[in-house]
Formats: C-alpha cells, sequence, structure tokens
C-alpha cells in the first residue's frame, strides 16, 4: 500500500536513487558505470537536475535556482560528471565585494593574495591570520576525513568518529568560537566570519570545518559561472546518463522505502502526472531527498530530534531592461551586512539581514537579457502561519508579505545604486514555501541539514543509515553547494560499489582524462566574433573560442555545424555550412540567409549581437572534399547561399597548394545576391586552375545542358549544393551527360520547418495506426538482411538503427543525402530534399531519415 492507495504495477530495477540532484546524478552515473547496475532515477519535480535547473519568465529572463558561482577550476568531480565537457566564465578578481556598516572589503581570487590584502587591511594582525588559515587547512582535513569515515560501516564509523575529532578539534568548534580566538579586531572577524550564507548556518551555530571549507578553500582560487548557466551542466550530465543507460523520470513521488527485515526490499511511488501508483522492487536504494526526508520514508524520522533546525531562505528574481554594467557592476558578487556581529543580522526582520546579490547575465557569456538574483537566508517559521494553505490560493496577507518584503530588498538596491530600481522590468520573490514546494525540502531548508558541530557527531547525518541497501547522497553526504553535492554522490557509491570497483571509480575521477571520440562531433559554447553584411538577405557569422586560443575541432571543407539559437524559452537547432577555410584554426565562419519568416534566420540577422556565446556542435556532414581527391575536374554547382560549403572546398585547395582543374558555376536571381565576389576574385591568383561562371537567373537564364557539357566527363567530380528543384533538375541534367552517380555530392537546404513537419507527420501517423490498431509495419530488405519492425510514425533509418541493421548514414536530417535507400513496395510519406532526379524519384529513390511508412514495406540499396 502507498499512502492507503493500492498498488497497480510492480517492476524491479538494481538500483533506485531517489532524486535527481547532483548527488543523485552522481550516485547513479557511477553506480552504473562501474557497478553495471540498471538504474532508476525518481526526481518528484516536473523537471530534472535539483538546484542546477533554471526556470524562464517573461519569455526572455532564465534564473539559476541554487548554482550562483563555483571554483575557477571544475576540479576533478565536475570534470568527471560532465567528461571535460564544463565551460566555466571567469569572475572577476575581486569576485565577492563585502560591505560593512562602516567599511568594505573585497575578497580576491587566490589565497595567496587574499592573505596578503587581510595584512595590508589589518597589520597589527599578521601572525594571528597566518595562523588563522593554518588552522583553515586542518579544519578542512577534519572535515573531509569525518566525511570519508562517515561512509563506511558502522563498526568503522564508530571508531574513528572520536579519533578524528580528537586530531582536529578547529574542525568542530563554531565559526564564532574560531574567529574570537584568532583574533582581536571586530572588523577582522566580520571578515572572516562573512559569506556564512554560502552553506547556510551562522557562525554562532556552525561548525568551522564547513566555513574552512567552503569560503576559505573551494572559492580561494578564484571563481567562475557556467557557461550556458547551470543549466547547461545539467543537460551535459543527463545526456551522459543516459549513454550509461540510467532511466531517468520526473514527476515520480516516492512515499515509502520499503523495508523488511531490515534491509531495502523496494519503493513505493506515485506518477503525480498520472496518478498511477505503483513499487519497484530493489535491494539498494540511494536517496538525494536530504537526510530528513530520507528518515520520514522509513518511518524514522524521531530519530533525527537532536539535530539543529535548517534556515531556509527567500529569493528575489529581477529582469532588467538595461545592462548592470551600467551601475560599475563587472560581474561580481555583492555582500550587504547591516552589523559587524552576525548574531544581530541574523535576527532582524525579513529583508533587512545579510544580503547577498549575484549578477549571474554579466557573467554568462550565453545569456541574452540581464538578470539578477537575491537571496537572504531565513528562518523557516516567517512563512508559518501561510504553511498549508493551497499553493495556487494563497490569502491576500501572503500576497502582501511578498509584496512588502520586495520592496525592501529592491530599496536596499536601489540604495547602492541610485536608479536601479527604474531598470526593473520583472520581479518575482520565492519564499520558504516555495522551495518546499519545488525543492521538497522540509520547511524550505535550503542547504540541506544545518552545518554544525551536531551535524559533524551525528551517525545519522551522513550517508549511511540504519537500513541496509539504504544510502544517503547529496549535500547532507558531504557538504553545501552543487560541486559539494556531487561530492556527496561519490560518498554514497563509495557505500554501494564493491571494493575492486571503488578503485577503478576513483581512478578515473583522478586522472579526469577524458579523450574526446573524434568520431563524435564536438559540442559546446563559441563565442560571436564578428558579424559582416554580404548582401541584402545574407550575413557571414565568425565564432571563435570563448578563451580566444584555438578551435576546439577541426573540419574537413563542406562540412557544417548545427546552432542552437535562442530565440524563445528553449532554444532552436540550425545547421549552417562552414564557408571558412579547413586550415584555419582560431575561428568558423558561416554564411546564412535571412529566409521569410524563418526563426533561425530572422534572429541571427535581426538579434544577434557580437559578443553572445552560442552552443555549436561540430562538425557534421560527409559533403566533403579532400584535396588530395583525384579528379581531372572537380566541378562546383551552386545556386544561391548555397555556395557557402563550396567556399570551405576552394580555400581549402588554395590552402593545400593545388593545381588541377576547379570549375565553379554559381547562379543568382539577382545582381544584388551575388556572394563571395571579393573572395573568389582572391582565390584566381591561388588556383591556376579555377574557372568561374556567374550565372543571374533573372538575366542569363539558368545552367543548363549547355553550361555543363563542356565541364564533365566520366573524371568528373560534382559537388552540388542549392535549392531542391535545381539540385533534382541538375542530378537528371549530369547523368544525361554521363557523370556516374556516385561521381555527384549533393548537399540540401535543411528548412528550419523541417524537422517539425516530420514530426507533425509522424504523429498524424501514430494516431491514425493506433486507431486503425496497428502497431507496427515491417520493413522488409532485398538481399541478405532481415525483416525489421518500424514504429508508427518513426523513419526507416531509426527503425533501422534501432535494431541495429546497417543503412548509411551521416547527418540525420535529409541535408547530406548518405542514407539512400530505393523503395520497392509499400506507402510512405516522405521528403525527398532535391537529393534526386525525377528518374531516380521514378525509380523509387528516397532518403530513409526522411521517409515516414504508412504500411509495410520493401526497400533496397
Amino acid at each position: 500500500m502507498t499512502g492507503g492507495l493500492p498498488m497497480v504495477s510492480d517492476e524491479e530495477a538494481d538500483v533506485v536513487v531517489i532524486g535527481s540532484g547532483m548527488g543523485g546524478l552522481a550516485a547513479a552515473r557511477t553506480i552504473a558505470q562501474f557497478g553495471g547496475k540498471r538504474v532508476l532515477v525518481l526526481e518528484q519535480h516536473y523537471t530534472l537536475g535539483g538546484m542546477t535547473h533554471e526556470f524562464s519568465r517573461a519569455g526572455r529572463y532564465r534564473f539559476g535556482t541554487g548554482l550562483h558561482y563555483m571554483s575557477a577550476s571544475a576540479g576533478p568531480f565536475l570534470g568527471f560528471m560532465t567528461d571535460g565537457r564544463a565551460q566555466l566564465s571567469p569572475l572577476p578578481d575581486d569576485y565577492d565585494a563585502m560591505h560593512f556598516p562602516e567599511f568594505e572589503f573585497a575578497v580576491p581570487a587566490t589565497k595567496e593574495r587574499f592573505r596578503a590584502r587581510l595584512k595590508e587591511r589589518f597589520p597589527a594582525e599578521a601572525d594571528a591570520i597566518d595562523g588563522f588559515f593554518r588552522t583553515t587547512r586542518w579544519a578542512m582535513a577534519g572535515l573531509a576525513a569525518r566525511n570519508v569515515f562517515a561512509s563506511f560501516p558502522a563498526g568503522v564509523r564508530k571508531a574513528g568518529a572520536p579519533i578524528v575529532e580528537r586530531l582536529f578539534p578547529s574542525t568542530f568548534r563554531s565559526l564564532r568560537d574560531q574567529v574570537s580566538r584568532s583574533f582581536h579586531d571586530p572588523r577582522l572577524r566580520a571578515v572572516l566570519a562573512a559569506r556564512w550564507g554560502l552553506y547556510g548556518t551562522p557562525p554562532a551555530s556552525s561548525a568551522f570545518g564547513y566555513h574552512a571549507a567552503v569560503p576559505l578553500t573551494f572559492f580561494m582560487e578564484g571563481t567562475a559561472h557556467p557557461v550556458g548557466g547551470p543549466q547547461e551542466l545539467n543537460r551535459v550530465v543527463l545526456e551522459i546518463l543516459q549513454r550509461y543507460g540510467v532511466v531517468l523520470r520526473s514527476r515520480q513521488r516516492v512515499h515509502e522505502v520499503v523495508v523488511e527485515g531490515g534491509k531495502v526490499a523496494g519503493v513505493d511511488v506515485e506518477d503525480t502526472a498520472t496518478g498511477r501508483r505503483y513499487r519497484v522492487r530493489t535491494d539498494t536504494v540511494v536517496s538525494a531527498a536530504g537526510v530528513r526526508n530520507t528518515y520520514r520514508l522509513i518511518g524514522k524520522s524521531h530519530e533525527l530530534t537532536e539535530l539543529p533546525e535548517e534556515r531556509s531562505a527567500v529569493m528575489l528574481f529581477l529582469g532588467l531592461n538595461r545592462s548592470p554594467a551600467e551601475f560599475g557592476l563587472r560581474g561580481e558578487n555583492h555582500w550587504f551586512m547591516p552589523d559587524l556581529d552576525e548574531y544581530d543580522s541574523i535576527h532582524r526582520p525579513p529583508g533587512e539581514g545579510t544580503l547577498y546579490v549575484s549578477f549571474a547575465s554579466l557573467n554568462n557569456p550565453a545569456a541574452r537579457f540581464h538578470t539578477v538574483e537575491l537571496l537572504e537566508l531565513v528562518d523557516p517559521k516567517v512563512v508559518d502561519q501561510w504553511r498549508g494553505t493551497p499553493e495556487n490560493d494563497r490569502p491576500d496577507s501572503y500576497r502582501k508579505f511578498k509584496d512588502e518584503l520586495t520592496g525592501r530588498l529592491i530599496a536596499r538596491l536601489d540604495a547602492r545604486w541610485p536608479g536601479f530600481r527604474e531598470t526593473i522590468a520583472f520581479a518575482e520573490l520565492a519564499t520558504p514555501l516555495s522551495f518546499e514546494t519545488y525543492q521538497h525540502s522540509v520547511l524550505g531548508s535550503f542547504y540541506g541539514l544545518a552545518a554544525t558541530p551536531q551535524r559533524l557527531r551525528s551517525a545519522r547525518a551522513g550517508c549511511r543509515t540504519p537500513v541496509k541497501g539504504l544510502v544517503v547522497a547529496g549535500q547532507d553526504a558531504w557538504g553545501s553547494g552543487v560541486v559539494g553535492a556531487l561530492a556527496g554522490g561519490l560518498m554514497a557509491a563509495n557505500a554501494v560499489l564493491k571494493p575492486r570497483q571503488l578503485g577503478t571509480m576513483w581512478q578515473a575521477i583522478r586522472s579526469c582524462a577524458v579523450a574526446r571520440d573524434s568520431a563524435t562531433p564536438w559540442e559546446g559554447y563559441l563565442r560571436v566574433a564578428g558579424i559582416e553584411v554580404l548582401t541584402p538577405t545574407v550575413r557571414r557569422i565568425r565564432f571563435e573560442p570563448l578563451d580566444g586560443d584555438t578551435m576546439p575541432f577541426a573540419f574537413a571543407a563542406g562540412q557544417y555545424v548545427k546552432v542552437a539559437l535562442p530565440v524563445a524559452v528553449e532554444p532552436i537547432e540550425r545547421s549552417y555550412s562552414i564557408c571558412s577555410s579547413p586550415g584555419e584554426s582560431g575561428f568558423v565562419e558561416i554564411a546564412v540567409k535571412h529566409e521569410p519568416d524563418g526563426l533561425g534566420s530572422g534572429f541571427l540577422h535581426e538579434e544577434l549581437e557580437a559578443g553572445l556565446a552560442l552552443r555549436v556542435s561540430g562538425p557534421h556532414g560527409e559533403f566533403t572534399w579532400d584535396p588530395g581527391t583525384e579528379a581531372d575536374t572537380l566541378l562546383l554547382i551552386a545556386g544561391g547561399v548555397g555556395i557557402t560549403p563550396l567556399m570551405s572546398v576552394l580555400l581549402a585547395a588554395a590552402d593545400a597548394g593545388h593545381t588541377g582543374r576547379i570549375v565553379l558555376l554559381a547562379s543568382y536571381r539577382t545582381e544584388d545576391e551575388v556572394l563571395f565576389g571579393p573572395e573568389i576574385a582572391a582565390l584566381r591568383s591561388r588556383l591556376p586552375g579555377l574557372a568561374v561562371s556567374i550565372f543571374v537567373t533573372e538575366r542569363e537564364g539558368r545552367i543548363g545542358l549547355d553550361e555543363l557539357r563542356p565541364h564533365v566527363g566520366l573524371t568528373t567530380r560534382v559537388h552540388l549544393c542549392g535549392p531542391a528543384p535545381m539540385m533534382q533538375d541538375l542530378i537528371g541534367r549530369l547523368t544525361e551527360l554521363g557523370v556516374p552517380r556516385e561521381a555527384i555530392h549533393t548537399e540540401a537546404f535543411v528548412s528550419g520547418r523541417s524537422k517539425e513537419t516530420r514530426r507533425e507527420k509522424a504523429h498524424a501517423i501514430a494516431v491514425a495506426a493506433a486507431a486503425a490498431g496497428v502497431t507496427e509495419f515491417m520493413i522488409g530488405t532485398v538481399g541478405s538482411a532481415p525483416a525489421f519492425p518500424c514504429s508508427p510514425g518513426q523513419t526507416v533509418l531509426d527503425a533501422a538503427n534501432a535494431v541495429g541493421v546497417a543503412l548509411p548514414q551521416s547527418c540525420g536530417e535529409g541535408a547530406c543525402g548518405t542514407c539512400r535507400v530505393r523503395v520497392l513496395s509499400g506507402a510512405y510519406e516522405t521528403d525527398d530534399r532535391g537529393m534526386f532526379s525525377a528518374d531516380e524519384l521514378a525509380a523509387g529513390w528516397r532518403l530513409a531519415c526522411q521517409t515516414l511508412p504508412t504500411e509495410d514495406l520493401v526497400i533496397g540499396q
């Protein structure tokens, strides 16, 4: 039984992970990768990723929910989790600006410079500052030792815990006690006790070990923000998990961890999207839902009464209509401390305590619109009077509370930066009730268990539980923040994997040596370095690496890149041919035509500005030419912007010193649309065998037999790119002139609507098949390959890939023409993309990636 309701189905998994925060995902990956287990991740929220997910408002502003900044070096843990794909944008060198009532202090990158600045500011306590940093290192080591011991079985934990506290007493002292022991100057104490908001427990009650670990160690070598926002880390990690077979489900509320005979037997789950109840049978559960939620799931919440209550938070999310840089801000964080003694600050009303302000959009080169996030840690009791009221129907008094608190917070910004209020176009406040709802934390706890000495001493505060097969991951298993949660996931893996598997895991994490598979396209962010108008309808766009160094991938002439365009809440992906030389290592260029009503090209022409970072993957495509390719004549035929990949071919030939015959036939509707005139003129001196003919169709007509005949023969290699009708016509004419079909290489324009149209067709086919009771079509083949099933709405190529039937393929979207198959019988819907002549179409040649069967088919090649 679950919540008094009957189970309706059962299933099995080797390991169930509750919660998809970074801790849960780290545990899921390591257990699947190194333990070879079938892992199921259950997330109660409608989106995966925990506090790395983002949300959007007003159709333009994107806000992070928990990750505001992190260590400048991703470190081995994050490097491992992202396969080295994490791209970080550094914050300014003075990354934390602290504002006290009577003075200010900026924290610089590197511990050495921080120490030097402290000594310069407080010279009378220089020796004490050196001693304090020695104590910090020792306290940090003590925290690590305690957390590692906490991942061991009960006997080892019990024996080791008192030894750790005896060896590392500073780890267990309160932060206030430690700074009082170390310093006389109250201002110096205030500086070094500040930023406790990074782990959420005030100085009077926090354990110094946590303070030593987070603000005084993890952030000391400089800080950074993920390029693309926190959700980019989430996207990469989820993609990697799917590669290891991890099953991820959102909107799944776990009601109980089933325990039989002191051992895990399964979990009872509710799919909140459908109301379905089911039980997953398993002997291993990793809970990344926090220690308090975990003990509630096994009916043992009473065992945590000795642990102090946690603080929650209020967060104000602001969208701006102007850049914060206009106020002299560079992306540094700002901390506003109303008192030197934090004991006084935490007892102030909400909106008047210690306030943290971050400017993520200034640190994320992929951000299109400017945002600000304010955070103040508060007692969750401030919203007790509204706790239990319906989420979408809170009393007017709650809205008044939020409005007044929003006003107080904005007033503090405006007092610091006069006029700031006028830049605010959007504001939304989250309270402890928000975190209780969306984070599903107890009373909206923001950082998990309070970072206190009691937590360090508790046998319940760690990854081990009294139930065999149940372990905890996430912040409560190590420490606060995304990387702390990740470390907690690795501690959970420590408790689940066998010693031999653990050795392999830690070796992989320490080495962090991820060699990119050259067969897999690179994916990441590149910066728009320049935009050039070539014609009234075509722009050339240059991309450079974020660090301004060497391009992260090489490409062959004729290939293309895919670009994710932030035109809406979710980006759209478009493919664009590369027009720059493969020999250029510092940048890559594309040329884009502005299509009427084109969503992607409209953004690139009307809204794109230099400096913005866009997510790019590449290289893709088989429409390539190697300068060593033998042919008496290389015939390049372009229609309009179809000349883009052919420019890359010409540049590659020039760079290679190619002396063979190259003929370029390029057609345009009008004189104004002629592309790359100056570049082609310059290439004539570098390519002695180059002959160029430009056709303006409104004046000279289209390229026909007479224009082709002088340049073709049995040893001609043709590269043809342009609009579909032109390509269909010219393929037929080239064949008519005796050019072997295998010598004709094609690439088609891929409309931004094409994939959407195919999805619409696929949906209609699936609906019609379901109404007719059809669950699959069969694809028969001519030759030795067996017939294979195809689900209604699935393409022939996808169906073949699903069962391991080898078909030639490259782009998967109809641009390259590689996946040619001949449909011999059966009905289907398709888009031929202009890849075939009229005779070939009549003979049944189609693209497998575009062909959607509507009945059984027979195909050949």
